[in-house]
């Protein structure tokens, strides 16, 4: 995978379909047997005992490498084939994070596969359809776009395949189209609104005025709405305008005349990707920023470095992890992840990578504490909801809507002069305990559906 700089690039078409080989370990044959011991107890259900019964077992990523959302794909696949790696070699840090992960999970060689999804939901389905088929996966992740998760969701329920979010910020993955084999890690919509909105509240005041930008999808639109819903109720704020466009968007001038006569203060910019890098670059074209001050409420991976520090400065945004914390001695975790990234990658990592790293973790855990690959022992481990370890500190899984309950970091951009390094851009302001953020179980309507 080539890069420019720093920054991981999407690969091309040649590299639709990879096998990323985490580094090969021994085989515990007790372990290894728990899959065919299990297949006498249990009918088969999805890949299971299929998947699980000889002496590897294969995950299927279908994350973004071409289109809006490429780059930020690439630096998750990047997490993930790390923790792959870091399985089959127990790593120090994965044994942190599922202790009884030693060479493999459950004693099998773990196996990456991944395909470029284009952010493209019916492509996302067709490659993990592929996976199931030819591979017999035991588990399926990536999304990067919530389009991509709210199918995968679906199509986890009815292949009866686990399914794990990558990347997926919209409100309705684990809330209207929630299902009982889709599992979330990182933050989304509503906790990020609330973490968020005090801060903005405390540092801009109230009965401000605000334009929108979103992008015209489920992750789009259910920030807009927490965003806004905080801000209005809790703070009187007004949205002058919402200007909503589609995903990919080239040019956004047509928005940013409207937001230039709108009378707002502030521009609460949604678009993610590339498409938050070319709406931000062009505002600040049209002489919107810095006459608005820029609001990013759900933080994007390399905006700062593709925008620039000198625009980026100032700016308030949540996001899911920031390197800096693994300076922090009470994030021990964070230190070793970001150490053994920057080793391997030569950069440090972005949130996505954190997020696609830590949720292969955590799904390895539960596999090895259920001592099975039958995807209802592992949903019911899950389902559990005891307290883990991540790298931002402990969480837990809700059981009615498999939510991970986790911080929320409020960063800040830094000016160009304070930066240390070229990767320095956000100062980490506040880690938010996440229990106090969360919307009620059923709030967004979860009814996730049968085990069998």
């Amino acid at each position: 995978m080539s890069k420019t700089g720093n920054t991981p690039r999407g690969v091309d078409r040649r590299d639709f379909i990879r096998i990323g080989l985490g580094a090969a370990g021994g085989l515990a044959l007790p372990a290894g047997l728990a899959g065919p011991a299990r297949a006498a107890v249990h009918p088969p259900i999805g890949t299971w005992p299929a998947g699980s019964s000889g002496g590897t077992v294969y995950a299927g990523a279908a994350v973004p490498l071409t289109g809006s959302y490429a780059e930020q794909g690439a630096d998750e696949l990047k997490g993930m084939q790390l923790a792959v790696e870091h399985i089959n070699e127990g790593h120090p840090l994965m044994k942190v994070l599922s202790p009884r992960t030693n060479n493999g999970v459950l004693g099998k060689k773990l196996v990456l596969l991944y395909a470029d999804s284009g952010a493209k939901p019916n492509e996302a389905v067709q490659a993990e359809q592929r996976f199931i088929s030819e591979n017999k996966v035991v588990v399926m992740t990536g999304s990067t776009s919530s389009a991509v998760a709210v199918a995968m969701n679906k199509l986890a329920q009815r292949e009866k395949v686990l399914y794990f979010a990558g990347i997926s910020g919209s409100n309705d993955t684990t809330g209207k189209d929630c299902v009982r084999y889709g599992f979330r890690q990182n933050f989304f919509g509503h906790p990020a609104a609330a973490a968020l909105g005090p801060v903005m509240v405390k540092q801009f005041g109230k009965n401000r005025k605000a334009a929108f930008m979103t992008p015209d999808y489920t992750y789009g639109h259910t920030v807009t709405k927490s965003v806004n819903d905080y801000l209005s109720q809790n703070a009187g704020w007004q949205m002058v305008t919402n200007q909503v466009s589609p995903l990919g968007t080239q040019d956004f001038s047509q928005y940013l005349i409207n937001i230039a006569n709108s009378g707002a203060e502030f521009l609460i910019n949604v678009n993610w990707g590339r498409d938050a890098v070319l709406s931000t670059q062009q505002a600040h074209r049209f002489g919107i920023l810095p006459k608005m001050t820029l609001v990013i409420p759900y933080q994007i991976p390399f905006l700062a470095p593709q925008v620039g520090a000198d625009i980026m400065q100032g700016v308030y945004a949540a996001t899911d992890f920031w390197w800096t914390m693994g300076e922090m001695p009470q994030y021990p975790n964070a230190k070793m992840f970001v150490d053994a990234f920057q080793k391997k990658y030569g950069y440090r990592p972005e949130w996505g990578a954190e997020n696609g790293y830590v949720s292969f973790a955590h799904w390895a855990r539960m596999v090895e504490q259920a001592g099975s690959f039958y995807p209802p022992d592992v949903i019911r481990t899950w389902e559990k909801g005891e307290t883990i370890p991540s790298l931002v500190g402990p969480v837990h899984y809700r059981p009615q809507d498999h939510q991970c309950v986790r911080p929320v970091v409020i960063v800040r951009g830094k000016k160009p002069a304070d930066m240390r390094n070229k990767e320095d851009f956000w100062d980490v302001l506040e880690v938010v305990p996440g229990e106090g953020l969360m919307q009620a179980p059923d709030a967004f309507g979860c009814q996730p559906g049968d085990y069998t």
